[in-house]
């Protein structure tokens, strides 16, 4: 099984980060930091289905797990992204029950699910398929992303559904659905979060959200309830480093 998924099941946190660079040197780089899992962003990105094969290439034999961000509720793309190795999938704007239930079916193997069988890379190329197979329903790990305000009012229909792992809140669109983009401090936007919150605790499923680079903020978010934490993107880790670097520099222009 995987860590993250293990982790999720003990109740204990998952702390993982965002690519938004497709390139495997990134993924291995931030594979090796510690973070129990790595998401590849298929929605925003030009990242491809191949980019999912070489980060999950890239990662082989860390303790660093893969997901793939799907761009859609897709599940061809799901099926693809799956068989190149990736260890599970974050699905995007999942805003029905209807939706939820699509995200987890296409994560799996019938009879739980409708993902289509091959002898693909994450077998093994066949190699181990029948032990793969066995296995895989148990072992995917599938996130669901709750970003929309239609979500929030839908979120207790949403996450009934069985074998969602963990529910992701994307703050900024949220707070977009809400017109109050990127206030993600606001009361309206925060009592929205509250309430995704409380209908994991009530549902038994992990809950997540995105926060910036920010060590202590990971802190506030633990001691919330959080379990499922995306800790910062890529983009961001070199943008603050080149900053940190030319900051006495900057200073003496």
């Amino acid at each position: 099984m995987s860590r993250t998924k293990e982790k999720l099941q003990r109740g204990q946190q998952a702390l993982g980060s965002w690519i938004m660079i497709p390139h495997p040197s990134v993924a291995e780089i931030m594979a090796g930091e510690g973070f129990d899992w790595i998401a590849l962003d298929l929605e925003h990105t030009s990242a491809g289905i191949g980019d999912v094969q070489e980060a999950a290439m890239a990662t082989k034999g860390t303790d660093c797990d893969l997901l793939a961000r799907l761009s859609s509720c897709d599940p061809v793309e799901a099926k693809r992204a799956l068989d190149c190795g990736a260890a599970g999938i974050i699905v995007p704007s999942v805003n029905t029950p209807e939706q939820a239930a699509l995200a987890v079916t296409m994560g799996k193997y019938p009879p739980e699910g409708i993902r289509g069988a091959a002898l693909c890379r994450a077998s093994g190329f066949g190699r181990n398929f029948a032990d793969y197979y066995q296995r895989h329903n148990r072992e995917v790990t599938v996130v669901v992303m709750i970003e929309h305000r239609d979500a929030v009012e839908r979120v207790d229909a949403i996450l009934r559904t069985p074998g969602i792992d963990a529910a992701l809140i994307g703050p900024y669109d949220l707070s977009a659905s809400m017109g109050l983009s990127g206030q993600l401090a606001h009361p309206d936007v925060l009592a929205a979060q509250q309430a995704i919150l409380d209908a994991c605790r009530r549902h038994g499923v992990a809950p997540g959200i995105f926060v910036p680079i920010d060590p202590d903020e990971v802190e506030r978010r633990v001691a919330q309830g959080f379990r499922f934490i995306a800790c910062g993107i890529d983009t961001v880790f070199i943008q603050q480093g080149c900053r940190a670097m030319l900051k006495k520099r900057a200073s003496h222009d």
